[in-house]
């Protein structure tokens, strides 16, 4: 029976990737954690596997990101956050008071699930939305004026 470590091994594989141990670690933070940050991930990383450099992490990021095992959001105002949610097109709702954020399937259609009004020749594969607003447990407690993230 094949363990979660051994699926994602498989999956870095099929794109090419070695599989260390760090980028397993990365992979796995990501999935459990979702739109966590960089440092989010860093953490959870750290905790599985010891030590290991920011910039490691970044790299095992970027490269998971290029190479569509990842996807790399940033919403405005805030630092980017990582899913393994990949291929479907969906886009996001973040609360403007505590920074939760939540996926949201496309609105309408198929991807992109936006038209541009004017494409410009190019051929778009692709719509990237991100709904803001606030969350119901905000919206229930006391309203402090934080800033959105």
């Amino acid at each position: 029976m094949k363990t979660v470590s051994d699926n994602q091994a498989d999956l870095l594989r099929r794109h090419g990737l070695q599989a260390t141990a760090q980028r397993l670690a990365v992979l796995r933070a990501v999935s459990e954690r979702p739109h966590g940050t960089a440092d989010d991930v860093a953490g959870a990383v750290r905790a599985r596997i010891g030590v290991i450099s920011r910039q490691a992490v970044y790299d095992a990021l970027g490269v998971l990101a290029e190479n569509g095992l990842i996807r790399r959001i940033q919403p405005a105002g805030s630092p980017a956050r990582y899913e393994d949610r990949v291929g479907d097109n969906h886009h996001h709702l973040i609360c403007r008071r505590c920074g939760r954020m939540v996926d949201v399937d496309c609105a309408v259609g198929a991807a992109p699930c936006l038209t541009a009004a004017e494409d410009s020749g190019y051929e778009i594969d692709e719509a990237e939305v991100i709904y803001w607003g606030v969350c119901p447990d905000c919206r229930e407690a006391p309203h402090t004026d934080r800033a959105r993230p």
